[in-house]
């Protein structure tokens, strides 16, 4: 089908560009999110009588959104949820939760400007896409833990995936010694049981002689 963009589409064009995309690309998205009209005499004629019109709207939600983009861009977000020692979380992380995230810290944004292309099913520091305008894209960080001291230590830069939430000792924190003390302790105990069977054995045939 070809359409007229009344916005920027990724990897299509900019608005006023005519290009042609699959029957159902256009009648399941583009046209009834208002993002292009089928590309007829009656419809070109009705842009060009609108053009200015709707680049100077563009223009202004392009400045609204680049504000936003300040605000938002480069930070992060906690998001606390169960996990197993793994770090494989009871659940997800949706879009949905994202928004919700981030309208809690005071920004609006749908569920459909956060670009996720599956759940977020593990702990961690996670990436995402938002996008503000077509043409305004924001990256976030998703700081998926088990706790708010867990989130404290990701946002630090640990590494917790694939750790138990109990496990905080680590293996350099273990004293040899204690382990080479116990083997001196085993060998000594053997070495006096070995001693009092001799020691009975000779009794025992003294008393028969």
């Amino acid at each position: 089908m070809q359409i007229i963009l009344l916005e920027r589409i990724a990897k299509l064009g900019a608005l006023g560009d005519e290009v042609t995309v699959k029957d159902g690309f256009a009648r399941n998205f583009l046209l009834p999110q208002g993002k292009a009209l089928r590309a007829n005499k009656v419809n070109k004629e009705r842009f060009e009588s609108q053009r200015a019109e709707l680049e100077t709207k563009n223009a202004d939600r392009k400045q609204e959104a680049d504000a936003i983009f300040e605000k938002l861009n480069d930070t992060a977000y906690m998001v606390i949820r169960s996990a197993g020692e793994t770090g494989q979380l009871y659940g997800s992380v949706s879009p949905r939760d994202i928004s919700n995230a981030l309208e809690a810290a005071g920004f609006k944004v749908a569920r459909s400007q956060i670009a996720l292309p599956s759940p977020i099913k593990t702990i961690g520091m996670h990436p995402v896409e938002v996008t503000l305008h077509p043409e305004v894209l924001a990256i976030i960080s998703m700081n998926v833990a088990r706790s708010e001291d867990e989130a404290e230590r990701q946002a630090a830069g640990e590494d917790l995936s694939g750790r138990s939430v109990f496990d905080d000792q680590e293996e350099d924190d273990i004293d040899l010694s204690d382990v080479f003390d116990s083997a001196d302790d085993e060998d000594g105990d053997d070495a006096g049981e070995d001693a009092s069977d001799e020691v009975a054995a000779e009794e025992t045939t003294e008393d028969e002689a």
